[in-house]
């Protein structure tokens, strides 16, 4: 992790800077400029390059937009420029994440860096320069960015700041690690390993195996995961710090590698089904970082997992599957599989748990991505506090979300011949999908959410602080969220 220090102002322009980095506003006019260059001791050394470099780019002051030029024998030795945008925490980070990814030096220092703006732009340089790579990493696989060096009075508000990001961002790492990771690797047994060797000891962990499984009635689980020869789990955090009020259950879907199952998906579509475990990945990182930041909020993540693959002992299009509390699904595709693992954790949570709050995170339908595009995840809630709360959140984290409707004229498409659902209802598909889970939801159906964030889960490009792959998507939001439920109970 690059590391991040404070330096003193009273210092600027008395010692070597080295490459500085100086952020970049839109100016009047179109014109970009450096907000606080007149202010910065021994700037005049340097203003008239500036002023010139920015002449010939009218958008360097565009968010995460970096320039930079080099001076031979002189100090600074070279100036970077740092495009801020609007200057909303959005922006704060891209910025940071742009400078990680771009910087051609070890050490910088960043002058002008307004307070309000540290912890955006630390959340951007650390996100920005993740990398995940199996083996010997690459020459351009290497961070040439190791120490960033902040001009700005440090405060004891500010290290909290910077404590707090640094553990998220962390987390958010641990959820991108484990799903960019192939699922050659990746068993549900696996994932299970990598959580519990995190040493979070304020965390209780309970791991169901087959035996179990099949022995307390987790159908849904076992009929999805029966076809691999990598058994499927069951794995329940729990973080209950003392005095806490409130309880929130987060489910998330699990499946390590998705072929479809005897409805097998197009080789393309395969390419990429080791993310479909995205929504496990959120919900134990955001539960981990709770825990971490001592957030006073009870929190259980269940996290279904299972293999879906093709063999003799396969589920099939057909098959009645028995969930959890005895409700029934009749099979009508074994690639609508996300949705059946997770009606088994969620009826578990409503009978055992005894939660205030539900809500479910997986990559579920490719119907939200054509509603949404590429970046945005839908949401499906009939508590209008709740879905207001989440969206507040998302914002706060940059993280886009949009809520969807839950009509009830499409309920009779969930309704099965033989069984209480049909698991594969048809188009909308995400809406059908959200209202197949509600049935689940039981007495707590006017306090559930439904997250379906199977597009921005992953992205195919670096952009801002996301790199290529993986996002972490969500763990940013549900931390922000419990933040603000903890809160509200104060």
């Amino acid at each position: 992790m690059i590391s991040v220090r404070f330096g003193s102002p009273t210092d600027a322009g008395t010692t070597p800077w080295g490459t500085l980095v100086l952020p970049v506003v839109p100016g009047a006019g179109g014109k970009p400029v450096v907000a606080e260059l007149a202010n910065l001791a021994g700037s005049a050394d340097f203003a008239d390059e500036v002023a010139a470099f920015l002449a010939d780019d009218e958008r360097a002051g565009d968010a995460g937009r970096v320039g930079s030029f080099s001076r031979p024998l002189r100090d600074p030795s070279r100036i970077t420029l740092v495009g801020t945008g609007s200057g909303d925490a959005r922006s704060w980070r891209k910025a940071g994440g742009a400078l990680a990814r771009t910087a051609r030096d070890a050490d910088v220092t960043v002058a002008g860096l307004p307070a309000e703006a540290v912890a955006s732009f630390a959340e951007g340089l650390w996100l920005g320069e993740y990398r995940f790579r199996l083996g010997e990493p690459r020459p351009s696989d290497e961070v040439k960015l190791q120490r960033v060096t902040l001009m700005i009075q440090e405060t004891s508000e500010l290290e909290a700041a910077l404590d707090a990001t640094r553990i998220i961002v962390r987390q958010v790492s641990f959820a991108r690690d484990l799903t960019n990771t192939p699922s050659l690797t990746k068993t549900p047994a696996w994932f299970v390993d990598q959580v519990l060797h995190q040493g979070v000891p304020e965390v209780a962990a309970t791991v169901r195996e087959p035996d179990r499984l099949i022995e307390e009635g987790f159908g849904g689980i076992m009929a999805v995961g029966g076809g691999s020869a990598h058994g499927p789990r069951l794995l329940e955090l729990t973080w209950s710090p003392p005095g806490a009020t409130k309880h929130v259950v987060l489910v998330g879907k699990g499946i390590t590698y998705d072929t479809g199952g005897i409805d097998i998906k197009p080789v393309e579509a395969m390419q990429l089904m080791r993310k479909d475990m995205g929504g496990a990945a959120t919900v134990v990182a955001a539960t981990l970082a709770a825990a971490q930041l001592g957030i006073r909020v009870k929190v259980t993540a269940l996290a279904p997992l299972a293999e879906n693959m093709l063999s003799g002992s396969a589920w099939r299009p057909s098959d009645v599957v028995r969930h959890y509390g005895g409700m029934t699904s009749e099979v009508h595709s074994t690639d609508a599989e996300g949705r059946v693992v997770l009606a088994d954790a969620m009826a578990y949570a409503v009978a055992e748990l005894e939660p205030d709050l539900l809500l479910d995170f997986a990559t579920l339908t490719g119907a939200s991505r054509i509603a949404l595009g590429k970046t945005t995840a839908a949401i499906f809630t009939d508590n209008e506090a709740l879905a207001k709360s989440v969206e507040s959140a998302a914002a706060l984290a940059g993280e886009s979300v949009w809520r969807l409707p839950l009509p009830d004229d499409y309920l009779k498409e969930t309704v099965a011949e033989i069984a209480d659902l049909n698991n594969a209802a048809g188009n909308p598909g995400a809406i059908t999908a959200a209202l197949y889970l509600r049935e689940f939801a039981g007495s707590l159906r006017d306090r559930w959410m439904h997250v379906d964030m199977s597009s921005p889960a992953w992205t195919a490009e670096n952009d801002g602080e996301l790199r290529k792959g993986a996002t972490g998507w969500g763990v940013r939001t549900i931390v922000n969220w419990l933040s603000d439920e903890a809160q509200s109970l104060s």
